[in-house]
């Protein structure tokens, strides 16, 4: 991690007024957006497009409700990065928010660390579940947040050019690091990369070498050999970065609150696109989002940059705010949302068939089962979220 972003005590204020500004409804919408779509897993599309073979409409959703393999990037891929830059996005609304109230940095700080503990412990409970021992792995999105929110928090009180500084050593060093490591043998021969891009082959990398080594100081059932989807703990250093970028845009977003900085976001969307598909075409270093590639931080921030500039112009610029109120109501509780996805789907879906029955179910064929049972329970997530809106029920951490 850099350490010459640290400020003086001196230089520990936000540039922007401490005054808070009200609540940013695109960020809401935006995040209930992504959260949306987490939970619409229960749709199980992938499923659907396979008893359709051929058919290009169920392909396409398939496609965009499922991870790509390795390269390349569907919708599916953009929830976590989308969730890790709207942290970002809001850290600046929160600051100002706390100090309005009265809060010091010290105050402040130690807050920090304990949501930051709070995330990685959740990540690692939600892992765990229908486990026989506490599942010590780190790559939840809430666990990969959380490792990197302290280092984002101090970001936030140091000028622009620090952040952007931060993140250029980030994802530098992070490049570099990978680059002069020896490259190991593959372990999974296919989707591979060769020549220089091997080095960031599946399980055949610098951090799969790392959790290795860090993942087998825990107890576990059986010795960690592999992650089977290639994911890592080391992700939270360019995750960080990700996060870094939605700090720049949230920055922008206060600074600019009567007038959406709206070339901003949309040069910023079109130039991390670039950067991210020339570092990938050229060899230098590939879009991955199991790894956290730097491409892929480029890459799929300049997605998050146009989907935020598309919710702020729609909402923000233009005042068509009344459609986004089912989004609203998820975005508004993304924490809740994430606990209910985790831990109420086998419970809905269960309480349905039993009570509806399945044939109810399989009305339009049994291919198209899984969809109808998946929507009933995304109804169901809703309604959940919906009762606690109304009652001002908010999960916050």
């Amino acid at each position: 991690m850099p350490t010459a972003v640290q400020p003086a005590a001196s230089q520990l204020q936000p540039p922007a007024a401490i005054a808070p500004v009200g609540r940013n409804i695109a960020v809401d919408a935006y995040r209930g957006f992504v959260m949306l779509l987490m939970m619409a897993e229960v749709l199980r599309l992938a499923r659907v497009a396979a008893a359709f073979p051929g058919n290009w409409f169920w392909a396409v959703l398939g496609y965009n409700q499922s991870h790509v393999e390795w390269a390349g990037c569907s919708l599916h891929d953009m929830i976590q990065p989308s969730f890790s830059f709207l942290v970002g996005v809001a850290l600046p609304y929160s600051l100002a928010a706390r100090r309005a109230k009265g809060a010091g940095f010290g105050h402040l700080l130690v807050h920090a660390l304990w949501r930051s503990l709070l995330l990685v412990a959740l990540g690692i409970f939600l892992r765990s579940m229908h486990g026989p021992i506490t599942n010590f792995t780190f790559e939840d999105t809430l666990t990969q947040i959380g490792l990197g929110y302290p280092f984002l928090f101090m970001l936030g009180f140091v000028r622009s050019r620090w952040q952007w500084t931060a993140l250029g050593v980030i994802l530098f060093g992070y490049w570099l690091a990978w680059a002069l490591y020896p490259v190991p043998a593959p372990a999974f021969p296919h989707d591979q990369f060769t020549g220089f891009a091997a080095h960031w082959n599946k399980n055949a990398n610098l951090g799969s070498d790392f959790d290795y080594w860090f993942l087998n100081l825990f107890p576990l059932v059986r010795p960690f050999v592999v992650n089977g989807g290639g994911y890592l703990t080391l992700s939270f250093i360019p995750t960080l970065g990700t996060m870094i970028l939605g700090l720049i845009a949230g920055r922008w977003l206060r600074a600019d609150s009567r007038q959406l900085p709206l070339r901003r976001l949309l040069l910023a969307g079109a130039a991390g696109i670039a950067l991210g598909l020339l570092l990938h075409f050229t060899g230098i270093c590939p879009v991955v989002k199991r790894i956290w590639t730097p491409a892929w931080v480029l890459f799929s921030g300049g997605v998050c940059f146009l989907f935020l500039a598309a919710f702020s112009w729609i909402i923000n610029a233009r005042g068509y705010r009344k459609w986004a109120f089912p989004l609203l109501v998820v975005g508004a509780n993304s924490i809740a949302a994430y606990l209910i996805a985790h831990l109420c789907e086998e419970f809905l879906a269960s309480s349905l068939q039993i009570h509806l029955r399945r044939g109810v179910f399989q009305i339009l064929g049994a291919p198209l089962e899984p969809l109808l049972l998946g929507a009933a329970v995304l109804l169901g997530y809703w309604l959940m979220l919906f009762w606690m809106y109304r009652r001002k029920i908010f999960l916050r951490i």
